[in-house]
């Protein structure tokens, strides 16, 4: 059975599922239509809550730009998107062990590289398409709440952001070929999710972890680009080691 094959196979069964339709909602409703919408009304809303305290609190807010539309999708997409990530992507190869389809399609003509990649295909077009989808709807919000916004600035941003997430789902799927357990996949993706936050924030090591390229984004946004490459050279290397890893892990396991 080729890749493929099998890549259809993983993409009818994301569609089946509703989990393609479920990451298409969560990353539109939650990164592309509310970031610049929240970030429009949180003054208004903190006015609002110092008025209704009376005179002793005043704060005084810059007006909201265009900056803080795109700084409030980056943490969207850091935030919820990497749950969702997580949540998704913890079972695509723990889940099928658990109910022993993995056997049943390898017992077919097909190796058990090809059976991973086509997993992981699926899993990165899914979630590609979902943040396409984000960062169309963010950039057409942020044009109407604020004015015109650099597309060229903007997909440059998207990109640093995907590959960000790219890594946490190299992790993940990294953890669910592990463990035959998918809430244990999650839980130690979540963990190395929440440790690669913190160490993104010691100075002698930030400029190299993927923690650098949301930073950097941020920058670019505020028209002073930093350099990311040593950072997307690390990410890149870090997809492709739990990807390398995965695979050996999956062959010593009996299924």
């Amino acid at each position: 059975m080729s890749f493929s094959i099998l890549l259809g196979k993983e993409l009818r069964e994301q569609w089946r599922t509703y989990r393609f339709l479920a990451v298409a909602i969560v990353f539109v409703a939650f990164s592309g239509l509310m970031s610049p919408i929240v970030a429009k009304l949180t003054p208004e809303l903190i006015e609002s809550l110092t008025s209704s305290a009376g005179q002793a609190i005043s704060i005084e807010l810059p007006e909201p730009t265009a900056v803080d539309a795109i700084g409030q999708f980056l943490k969207n997409l850091t935030q919820i998107g990497a749950i969702a990530l997580i949540l998704v992507g913890m079972g695509s190869v723990a889940l099928e062990r658990e109910r022993g389809t993995a056997a049943l399609v390898l017992s077919k003509p097909v190796s058990r590289l090809p059976f991973l990649m086509a997993k992981f295909t699926a899993l990165t077009l899914v979630f590609g398409v979902g943040l396409g989808l984000a960062a169309v709807a963010c950039w057409t919000y942020t044009v109407v709440l604020f004015g015109p916004l650099e597309p060229g600035m903007f997909l440059q941003v998207s990109l640093q952001a995907a590959l960000y997430l790219w890594v946490l789902l190299a992790v993940t799927f990294l953890c669910s070929a592990v463990f035959r357990s998918q809430i244990a996949a999650g839980g130690v993706a979540f963990g190395v999710y929440v440790g690669l936050s913190v160490l993104g924030m010691l100075p002698r090591i930030k400029e190299y972890l993927p923690r650098a390229l949301i930073e950097g984004a941020g920058a670019l946004s505020l028209g002073d680009p930093v350099d990311v490459s040593r950072a997307a050279a690390v990410s890149l290397m870090m997809v492709a080691i739990c990807l390398a890893a995965s695979w050996r892990v999956f062959e010593g396991h009996e299924l």
